[in-house]
């Protein structure tokens, strides 16, 4: 017999939060949800581990939503309440997105302000002011308002979130959060919400937790293959850029796909590569202004665009190894080139990119938590996704690495499976595609790519933000995968020769499993 579940309206909750759901058409709460959501209405301290895409934050927001209409009930005044921490900007966005949706019929009672953005201290002053009851943000924003006197959490903190906590240290914020530990009251409730459970998840569990309840639901970090399907494929540098054209002009690859790259030169080199052949793509990374960032998400997750190139980078994964090898170049170019940098960008952390189909490791990531991250952007919730990771010689031993730890956590011999694809089928592109596309690709081209790119999105989010906010019809129409042209631009690339037809390259993998399982329930209709 199935265990029944517990349903939202079992829980207690409020009135006006229960309308919010039905408004989300949440009709039940996931696994974590339901877990973690009796637990923290008890008082109890939660450390959860659920991978990415399980609804992590509802699962804590719901809660902090509810304690805090519960206890303005006998405390009217207005006071800080709980503070939610992340590791990235855009997270904290979409944390803020979450909670004003889950308060939809009670946003005079519970208020929500995100200070994590790039504005100035001084006028975020204004917000902190008003002292709204939950508070998202970075550690080092919060803690550069508690030395600005803008924030004062002593005497009115109750509750305190770390959403993606397995980041925390690794992108540098170790000494803001140990410092701003020491702002807090000494009783309160705390919750760490992560994907994996690291070293740095075990020392924050020592700082801020005390007798915590374990949650840790799925024994894989990942989906299964029955609804994530991971390739490898193996393939040298020009091979890559051969690969990732025929997917793409050929449509083998299908859906809306996030290609992930290791450094910010490498994707203005493949967006500039994939403009010789007409295939837009946006590009996101940690050098264009914050405003930009979230509204290329923002409109990717509404359907605009169906590629969205992002880094991954290094330096924000281990911020102390980058300055290291920076020290022992010595080269002043490169540090300045990293200034321009936001050390606080994340796109492969945490955040909810809607219906994603495919995520394409062009580049193989660092580490097995990056690919964690990377890989769970797809096949979130219930929906199912694949991931295809080209790997060049040099990246095999961190993919001995990825599956030794995933397969420590499933019963299959191989988590990432042979992409059935050969590569001799497709060398007939190889002169016409590759070769004559990548020599107008130079250096050059790269360099004055990124500099257009910047200067052209610095306008869009500071000199016109005053006009977007009084016409948001006209933001919707501002797109960001235009064609940036530095490189030459060869028109009969564009199409594709008959003899050179998607026909002649057999099955694809990934395409038979998107349309798969349609097709079966038309042939058992049938029969």
């Amino acid at each position: 017999m199935e265990e029944e579940r517990l349903h939202f309206h079992e829980m207690g909750l409020d009135d006006r939060v229960l309308k919010a759901l039905a408004d989300l058409g949440w009709s039940q709460p996931t696994l974590i949800q339901e877990k973690a959501i009796p637990l923290a209405l008890e008082g109890k301290d939660l450390l959860a581990r659920a991978r990415t895409g399980s609804g992590k934050t509802a699962a804590y927001a719901i809660p902090l939503i509810q304690r805090i209409l519960m206890s303005k009930q006998t405390v009217r005044e207005q006071a800080v309440r709980a503070l939610v921490l992340v590791p990235t900007k855009e997270l904290g966005q979409q944390v803020q997105s979450m909670i004003r949706q889950l308060t939809a019929y009670c946003s005079r009672d519970v208020r929500v302000a995100d200070i994590s953005g790039k504005a100035d201290i001084s006028a975020q002053k204004p917000i902190l002011m008003e002292k709204p009851d939950i508070v998202v943000s970075t550690p080092s924003r919060v803690q550069a308002h508690i030395n600005g006197q803008n924030l004062q959490l002593q005497s009115s903190l109750e509750m305190l979130v770390i959403d993606e906590a397995d980041l925390l240290f690794s992108f540098g914020f170790e000494a803001d959060l140990k410092s701003l530990l020491c702002h807090l009251p000494k009783i309160y409730q705390a919750f760490l919400m992560s994907a994996t459970l690291n070293d740095d998840v075990q020392a924050l569990k020592e700082l801020v937790l005390h007798n915590p309840v374990m949650l840790k639901l799925q024994g894989s970090q990942l989906p299964d293959s029955s609804q994530l399907q991971q390739y490898s494929v193996r393939c040298e540098e020009e091979d890559k850029f051969l690969l990732i054209y025929t997917l793409l002009k050929l449509g083998l690859v299908q859906g809306k796909s996030l290609l992930f790259v290791r450094d910010v030169d490498r994707c203005y080199r493949l967006k500039l590569f994939l403009e010789q052949f007409s295939i837009p793509a946006c590009v996101l990374n940690s050098e264009l202004p914050i405003h930009s960032r979230c509204h290329i998400i923002t409109q990717f997750n509404q359907g605009f665009y169906n590629y969205i190139i992002a880094t991954d980078e290094q330096g924000l994964e281990n911020p102390a190894r980058c300055s290291q090898k920076t020290q022992e170049k010595g080269k002043k170019k490169k540090n300045s080139r990293k200034k321009g940098k936001d050390k606080e960008y994340g796109v492969s952390r945490g955040i909810d990119f809607h219906n994603v189909c495919n995520v394409i490791n062009f580049d193989f990531p660092a580490s097995v938590e990056s690919y964690i991250h990377r890989v769970g952007r797809t096949a979130r919730a219930d929906n199912p996704g694949s991931a295809l990771s080209f790997i060049s010689h040099t990246e095999l031993p961190m993919l001995m690495e990825v599956e030794n730890a995933l397969t420590g956590d499933s019963t299959h011999d191989s988590v990432l499976k042979p992409y059935g694809f050969k590569m001799e089928e497709i060398e007939g592109f190889r002169y016409r595609a590759v070769r004559d596309a990548m020599r107008s690709v130079t250096k050059q081209a790269v360099k004055e790519a990124r500099l257009k790119e910047i200067k052209q999105e610095l306008l869009n989010s500071e000199k016109l933000k005053t006009y977007f906010e009084d016409n948001p019809r006209d933001l919707q129409l501002l797109r960001h995968d235009k064609d940036l042209h530095p490189a030459v631009i060869k028109p009969h690339l564009k199409n594709v020769p008959d003899y050179l037809s998607k026909d002649s390259l057999g099955k694809n993998p990934l395409k038979s499993f998107r349309y798969t399982r349609k097709k079966r329930e038309k042939k058992a209709g049938k029969s």
